[in-house]
C-alpha cells in the first residue's frame, strides 16, 4: 500500500474513542473523512484533524453508501447500548461491500460470544457479516476502556473516593484506547493485520483497590476505592441513560462485581512492538493536569 493516495472513513471522527484513531491515521499520511450528522459534530470532527466531511445517517444506508465512495478503509465502532447497535453495523458493512472499500476495521468487544452481556453479543452479527464478505477485515476485541476512568476523575479528586457499582476487589483487565487506536491505523495502512480478530488488553489484571492505591500515589494524597449503589454512581457520573441502557450497564457491573475482567495482554504487545501502556501510564497524565499549578495575576 506504500505510495498510495490512501482515505478513510472514521464512524464516529467527533466522538470520545474513534477520535483517537484520526491522528495516528494523519500521522501516517492518511486523508480522514468522517461521517457527521450535524454542524456541530463536523466542527468537532475537523478539530480532531479529519479532512473530509460526509453528511449522514448510521441509519440510512443511502447516505452511508454515499460516505464510503472513493475510500480505501472504514473504522467503524457502534453506538454503545444502542438497541440497533448490530443492524447499524450491518448497514456500515453493506455500504462497505456495494462501494467497493478494501480494508475494514471494527472495533468490537472484548469476549463478544459472552452473550449474557448484550451489549457484547450485539458485535457478534456484525463479526459474522464481515467474515461473509470479501473485505480485508479486522476486528478489535478490546478490554475496558482506561478513558471510563477519567469521567470519575474529577470526582476523586475532589471527595478523594474512587466509586463504582463493582467489587473493589476483583482484578479486571483494561486497555488504553489510544492503544486500540494506533492498532486500528497499522490494519488500515498495512496488510500485515488482515484477516486478523485481536484481543486488545494491557499487561495487568488490577482491582480498584490496586487502581485507587496508583491514584493516590500520583495525586500524592488519600484515594479510598468505594464500592456504591448502581444508582449512586450513574448520577456521579450524570448519565442520561434511558431505563433499558441502564439496565444494560447494571448488568455488566454484576458481572465485573462476580467475575471482573479477563484478558491477556500478549497479542497487543506483539502488535505494537513495545509494551501497552499501562493504567498508572494513564493515571499520571490525569495527575499531571490536576498537579498544575494554575495561574495567578
Amino acid at each position: 500500500m506504500k505510495g498510495l493516495k490512501r482515505k478513510v472513513l472514521v464512524v464516529g471522527g467527533a466522538g470520545r474513542f474513534a477520535s483517537l484513531v484520526v491522528p495516528e491515521l494523519v500521522k501516517r499520511g492518511v486523508t480522514v473523512r468522517s461521517l457527521a450528522r450535524n454542524d456541530a459534530e463536523a466542527l468537532r470532527a475537523r478539530a480532531n484533524g479529519v479532512t473530509e466531511i460526509a453528511r449522514g445517517d448510521l441509519r440510512d444506508l443511502a447516505t452511508l453508501e454515499a460516505a464510503a465512495q472513493g475510500v480505501h478503509g472504514v473504522f467503524h465502532i457502534g453506538p454503545a447500548f444502542s438497541q440497533d447497535e448490530a443492524q447499524i453495523g450491518l448497514n456500515m458493512v453493506t455500504a462497505a461491500k456495494v462501494t467497493g472499500v478494501r480494508k475494514f476495521v471494527f472495533s468490537s468487544v472484548i469476549q463478544p460470544t459472552h452473550i449474557e452481556l448484550e451489549n457484547h453479543a450485539s458485535k457478534i452479527p456484525v463479526e459474522s457479516a464481515l467474515f461473509s464478505s470479501e473485505l480485508e477485515y479486522t476486528i478489535l476485541h478490546p478490554a475496558n476502556f482506561m478513558q471510563n476512568f477519567a469521567g470519575l476523575w474529577p470526582t476523586i479528586v475532589q471527595t478523594g473516593i474512587y466509586a463504582e457499582p463493582n467489587s473493589i476487589d476483583r482484578a479486571m483487565t483494561r486497555v488504553d484506547y489510544r492503544d486500540v487506536a494506533e492498532v486500528a491505523a497499522i490494519a488500515l495502512t498495512e496488510d500485515r493485520l488482515a484477516y486478523a480478530s485481536l484481543e486488545l488488553c494491557s499487561d495487568e489484571r488490577l482491582t480498584r483497590a490496586e487502581i485507587a492505591s496508583i491514584a493516590a500515589e500520583e495525586l500524592r494524597r488519600p484515594v479510598e476505592a468505594r464500592q456504591v449503589k448502581f444508582s449512586e454512581w450513574t448520577h456521579l457520573l450524570g448519565l442520561t441513560y434511558d431505563e433499558r441502557k441502564l439496565d444494560l450497564l447494571a448488568r455488566i457491573h454484576e458481572h465485573y462485581d462476580r467475575f471482573g475482567l479477563g484478558g491477556n495482554g500478549l497479542t497487543l504487545r506483539a502488535v505494537l512492538g513495545r509494551a501497552p501502556r499501562t493504567m498508572r501510564d494513564f493515571i499520571a497524565l490525569l495527575a499531571a493536569d490536576t498537579n498544575q499549578p494554575s495561574d495567578t495575576a
